[in-house]
Formats: C-alpha cells, structure tokens, sequence
C-alpha cells in the first residue's frame, strides 16, 4: 500500500498522486475543514457549547480582544498547522506541523477531545465521499466494460 507525504514550505504540492489517493485527499480536506469550523464556533465533540475556559485564562484571553470562547485561536497557529499531512489509499491523516502547536494539541485533547469528528463532521465527510463516488461512477463503468481492472 504506497503512501505518500505532503510537505507544505510556501504552497502545497501533491506529487505521485494516483486518482484514489486524490480522491482521498479531497474528503480528507472536507474533514480537517468540518472540525476547524467546529472548532471556530466553539462547539465540543457532541455538536453542543465547548467547555468554559478557566477563569484567569478567560480574563486573559479578553483582555486581548480574543472573546472569552474555547475556540482554540488565541494565536490561530494551532488551527492553521493543522491540515492533511499523508495520504494513502484509503487513509487520510491530518496532524500538526510543528513540535510546539503538538504539544499544545495534546494538552488541550486532554482538557477536551477537540481532534474528533462530531455527528454533523462525520455527516459532512460522508457527504463528499458521496461526491467523490459520484464523480468516480463514470470512468468505472468505462473501464469495466472496456475489460479493465476488476476487483
């Protein structure tokens, strides 16, 4: 099972991607997207409100001009790190770049599951591996018929 790692420096560059491995990253993207806009309207893993920050961080937090919500974007460098990093074929995974924001993920998986799909997440991935199969539907009937690889 090849896989393939993306490295991201100024643009993202997908190289060696055969069509299911792209397929793949595109639902994989649809699901990073889901749980960042979970995450950017303060809602936990159970699509309801996200645990109360402590009160000094709170404080903190308002003070400088951030609300006073767990939205986990007090500097936005953990949301933005976090992207699909390798893509096989049936497998996307998304994780953190850097040792620092992996660190602060950890701490904050345990205070709550933020790297979770929620009901509606899960809803959304479903959603565009429906798509993708749709698009795929097409050619695989082609090449059936044209007495191509069968499974």
């Amino acid at each position: 099972m090849p896989s393939v790692r993306i490295y991201q420096k100024k643009q993202l560059r997908l190289d060696l991607l055969n069509f299911r491995q792209s397929q793949m990253f595109k639902v994989g993207n649809v699901g990073v997207a889901a749980v960042k806009n979970r995450l950017s309207a303060a809602q936990g893993p159970a699509d309801s409100a996200a645990k109360p920050l402590t009160k000094r961080y709170a404080i903190r937090k308002t003070k400088l001009g951030k609300g006073n919500r767990r939205d986990l974007a007090l500097t936005g460098d953990m949301l933005r790190n976090f992207m699909v990093r390798t893509v096989s074929e049936n497998r996307a995974k998304a994780s953190l770049s850097t040792r620092k924001d992996r660190i602060k993920a950890w701490v904050n998986q345990k205070i709550e599951p933020w790297i979770a799909f929620s009901p509606k997440n899960r809803a959304a991935v479903l959603e565009a591996t429906r798509r993708v199969l749709a698009e795929m539907k097409p050619r695989l009937i082609i090449e059936r018929a044209l007495g191509g690889k069968q499974r």
